[in-house]
């Protein structure tokens, strides 16, 4: 079993992408309302991967990327972003995000993606 953990600002995205990923065998051990929350409760937990919302308040989920990187280097995160933030991607790429998801997703893609990074060694 995936231990996942979900970092995003809005309420209903966390429940959203958790009910998907355990409906296809993954396991939500935590979420995380922004980024210093994520950043704790990845500490705490160890989760397998990480799905980051890219655009949150007080801390981005850049900044919470780099601090588990720093932690974790070999921490897997997959960030999650709007349509027309192919910068600030290509930024989370750069310090060490395995990949991202584009809002809105499909589910499939959530699962797809989180499946190869987790096989990714």
């Amino acid at each position: 079993m995936i231990n996942v953990l979900v970092v995003d600002d809005a309420a209903f995205m966390r429940l959203a992408i958790k009910n998907v990923l355990e409906k296809s065998g993954f396991k939500v051990v935590a979420d995380a309302k922004n980024g210093q929350e994520g950043i704790e409760k990845y500490l705490e937990y160890r989760p397998d991967i990480v799905t980051m919302d890219i655009t949150m308040p007080d801390m981005t989920g850049i900044e919470a990327l780099k601090k588990i990187r720093e932690a974790d280097p070999t921490a897997k995160v997959v960030m999650i972003s709007a349509m027309g933030q192919e910068r600030m991607v290509k930024e989370a790429i750069i310090n060490g995000a395995k990949s991202f998801i584009v809002k809105p997703y499909k589910e499939e893609h959530i699962t797809q993606t989180l499946l190869k990074i987790a096989s990714d060694k």
